[in-house]
């Protein structure tokens, strides 16, 4: 390809600013088409003059595009021949709508801006042909037939002949592109084009293609042919754009039919052959977004045709009516002058049947005149019926049409048998086989010669056949017996039938009396309109009654036993019944509370057999554990029990002094049960329980606080903890020695310098424990205390450095620094002091600083400040 020999001198230049700005400008395109003219031979080569026309949206000129890239193939391999090459636009044209006329209400905005973008190309001559390409992305959003359509491309493509036709010139559509076309309203849109050649022109709708993306919106070098339809909503497709409604005419290019009843955008591509001398020869398109609007055209709008199959009154309604427009209809009877009517939507009962051509005329002030005619079938008489005769799956059901027809015949039947594969049939009278059960709805849809359509349907319940009840399926009669068998069906008009013949008094009802003398296994059918339903009953025959009584037991008085004879019997009666759950059945349970003889009388039929067997009744044995105590932690008490027995033991042994003694001494560390186990040997084969408590009171933990200092004019609170009684002593000083806090004042100049006080902490059981605290009174005023050097050596004295606090209420903060200033430990807790280290490191030997500040007994603040020295 010699793509390159064409020289676009001023666009050029500026190429890579139109590009950079081309991949803002999406979501605008509204259609295209490719036009190209042969311009001559050059040797070898061959020269088109391209002509590119897109459509956008008139309310965004920003967006159009400045240039495109148009790509050149092979028509038949695809091979892409040359660079792409790029086209400035050389046109840019308005296509608006203005003009509605006096008929049309609520006029939409059309208009399109066509950019055209032209260049002549210079390409070797190729038997093949050509195929020409230019891709570009983004639709509109919001098209109403195509799906996501703002992320969807377009692809504007045609064909150009080779060999013998290389100089064909391809047809030019018009430029007629601005119709309103109003919802649900008929419409024509001429879509033709004209060939210079002469050569003849074939329409097809078909697929939009999509082409570009969002992050490649404008391709330089797309891809080869063939391209990719665009999707379609359900109900729309290439070859039915608008609908099935919406035709195009094949040889002369107009579309035509009823819009959608949905407004919106549709994408609608014309594809236009071209033969010559009736050869096919070349392929053009053309794309463009159609909108369809919320609009009326005229004042007169009927269906082609209407029909009454059921009543000669037919109510009429114009499709197109307005408030500003009076209306005149002629319904048709040639025999009458008042079959007329001025209403929008009048009824109108016609004198017989038949075909009537009613005219309908609509004008208005502004000078717009319409009209409509339709064709109207008057045939009442028509119904749509049918019966149904079957019963179960897998048996045919008949479907048997009673539609009937007044007037003409019936002429064609669709049926639904209402399974999930919806097959239909078109015979009269149908035979269908379900092969599942459940409710099915068939629905017949009948039409007659006057093309009346009437729709029939039914519910039918399809079952699996007819139902069969057989009361019981297994049971026992003596050989001297006789048993009706209680079989029944909820299937009307069900018939049975018995097998085997044997002992049977009629095997073709439901409930025969049967006296067989050995055990026999009588099988049922049910059959109705073709299904059968099976099913038995298996009748044992005994010829006696076997009963094995259970041996006599002993049991504890108010236990309970399962009474389990060993028979072959169905009917039981046990006696007496004092004790027993159930006098009927075979293994009653037995609560007797003192010694009883069961009889028992098991019988089938007339067959009957007796037993007996003894229940013995024996007393448990006594236990008694003994009162309940209550004992201090540590402390023992002594368990007085009792019993009435042989035997007997005790649990949990590992705080009893004596396991074997019902006296025993016990010393447990919690609170503890002890369980005493009785046994006797008089037959009770059961132990008897009983139980005592032993609580214990937690341990006393008795605190009578840490020893502290005070100065002498200061009252100290005292508070000791662990129990709910406390006894001080001495109680010298003591505002309350029986209280857990009592206020020790020092005032008296006679008190010691040291004091220690000790407290007995006690529960209400009496359980106690004892602690002491030391006071050191000091005879100054509030003050803290500080050494003047320690050493930290490990050895037990004076390890520590921390001061001593007399008379402060708050102790705020102690603080240690050397001699940098970096503090080196701080604490606001009295009793804790420096060791020495710093962050895990030994500190060396030397002078450091501390700091204190508390809050005395008088509220009032206290600081102090010093050195000290650390010596290693």
């Amino acid at each position: 390809m010699r793509l390159n020999k064409l020289i676009l001198y001023p666009q050029l230049l500026i190429l890579v600013f139109l590009l950079s700005a081309q991949h803002a400008n999406a979501n605008h395109l509204k259609g295209g088409w490719i036009k190209y003219t042969y311009v001559g031979e050059i040797g070898e080569d061959v020269q088109y003059k391209i002509s590119f026309y897109q459509y956008s949206d008139c309310r965004q000129p920003d967006k159009v595009d400045p240039g495109i890239w148009l790509s050149v193939y092979d028509a038949i391999t695809s091979a892409q021949m040359g660079s792409s090459l790029y086209i400035p636009k050389t046109s840019l044209t308005t296509e608006e709508k203005s003009d509605f006329g006096p008929c049309f209400s609520n006029p939409p905005y059309v208009c399109y801006l066509v950019a055209e973008y032209t260049a002549v190309i210079t390409v070797p001559k190729n038997a093949n042909g050509y195929a020409l390409s230019v891709q570009r992305c983004c639709r509109i959003a919001g098209i109403a037939n195509v799906p996501n359509s703002n992320s969807t491309g377009l692809t504007y493509t045609l064909t150009i002949p080779g060999g013998s036709n290389i100089n064909d010139n391809s047809p030019v559509f018009k430029f007629n592109d601005t119709v309103a076309i109003c919802y649900g309203n008929f419409f024509t849109f001429d879509f033709s084009a004209q060939d210079i050649d002469g050569d003849s022109l074939s329409y097809s709708f078909c697929d939009g293609i999509t082409g570009g993306s969002e992050l490649d919106p404008v391709v330089e070098d797309p891809p080869p042919p063939p391209y990719a339809a665009i999707p379609y909503y359900g109900g729309y497709s290439g070859k039915t754009p608008m609908g099935t409604s919406v035709t195009i005419n094949s040889t002369t290019g107009i579309v035509s039919g009823f819009a959608p009843s949905e407004t919106g955008t549709y994408v609608l591509a014309v594809c236009v052959d071209e033969y010559r001398n009736g050869v096919y020869i070349g392929h053009t398109r053309k794309e463009l977004h159609i909108d369809v609007s919320n609009c009326q055209m005229g004042g007169a709008e009927l269906d082609p045709t209407y029909i009454s199959c059921d009543s000669y009154n037919f109510n009429f309604v114009n499709k197109a009516y307005k408030s500003n427009f009076q209306y005149s209809w002629d319904f048709g009877v040639t025999s009458l002058t008042t079959d007329t009517s001025s209403q929008a939507d009048p009824s109108f009962i016609f004198p017989d049947t038949g075909v009537y051509t009613v005219r309908l005329k609509a004008k208005n002030g502004a000078g717009c005149e319409d009209s409509a005619k339709a064709q109207v079938k008057i045939y009442p008489g028509f119904k749509s019926d049918f019966s149904i005769n079957g019963s179960c799956i897998s048996s045919p059901y008949n479907f048997t049409d009673l539609t009937t027809a007044k007037y003409g015949y019936v002429n064609s039947w669709q049926w639904f048998f209402g399974d999930n594969d919806n097959i239909d049939d078109t015979a009269r009278n149908p035979v269908y086989t379900y092969l599942d059960t459940g409710q099915k709805t068939v629905t017949l849809i009948s039409t007659s010669s006057k093309g009346c359509v009437d729709t029939a349907t039914q519910i039918l319940q399809v079952d699996e056949g007819p139902t069969l009840n057989v009361g019981f399926a297994d049971t026992l009669i003596c050989s001297i017996d006789t048993l009706q068998l209680n079989t029944s069906s909820l299937t009307n008009g069900a018939v049975f039938k018995w097998t085997p013949f044997y002992n049977i008094s009629d095997t073709s009802i439901s409930k025969p009396l049967v006296s067989p003398k050995q055990s026999t296994t009588y099988n049922v059918e049910v059959s109705y309109k073709g299904c059968v339903t099976n099913d038995s009953v298996r009748i044992n025959v005994i010829d006696k009654v076997d009963l094995s009584m259970p041996a006599d037991t002993t049991i504890c008085k108010t236990d309970n036993i399962q009474l389990a004879p060993s028979t072959n019997a169905l009917y039981f009666s046990w006696s007496p019944p004092l004790g027993l759950s159930n006098t009927a059945i075979v293994s009653p349970i037995a609560t007797p509370l003192s010694n009883t003889s069961y009889a028992l009388v098991a019988s089938v039929g007339k067959c009957i057999a007796k037993g007996t067997t003894a229940v013995n009744v024996v007393p448990y044995p006594a236990a008694y554990a003994g009162t309940a105590a209550v004992i201090c932690y540590g402390k023992t008490a002594q368990l007085n029990a009792g019993i009435t027995g042989s035997s007997f033991s005790w649990t949990p042994t590992n705080s009893m002094v004596d396991p074997n003694s019902l006296s025993s001494i016990v010393g447990p560390a919690t609170t503890t049960y002890y369980v005493l186990k009785v046994y006797d040997t008089l037959g009770c084969p059961k132990p008897a329980y009983d139980s005592v408590l032993v609580t214990v009171i937690p341990k006393v933990i008795a605190f009578a606080g840490n020893d502290t200092t005070v100065v002498r004019s200061q009252p100290l609170q005292l508070n000791a903890t662990g129990g709910a009684n406390y006894k001080w002593t001495p109680e010298i000083n003591l505002s309350n020695p029986f209280i857990g806090n009592p206020i020790a004042s020092f005032t008296d100049g006679h008190s010691p310098d040291t004091i220690t006080y000790s407290v007995r902490v006690s529960t209400p059981e009496g359980c106690y424990a004892n602690d002491s605290i030391k006071i050191y009174i000091f005879n100054t005023d509030p003050q803290v205390f500080i050494p003047s050097a320690f050493t930290p050596n490990g050895d037990g004295l004076n390890d520590v450095f921390r001061p001593t606090v007399a008379g402060m209420k708050q102790f705020l903060y102690f603080r240690i620094y050397n001699r940098w200033g970096q503090l080196m430990f701080s604490t606001s807790t009295p009793d804790k002091g420096w060791d020495g280290n710093y962050n895990g490191n030994k500190q060396g030997s030397g002078t450091y600083v501390y700091v204190i500040e508390a809050i005395d007994y008088n509220n009032n603040s206290y600081s102090k400040k010093g050195s000290f020295v650390l010596i290693r």
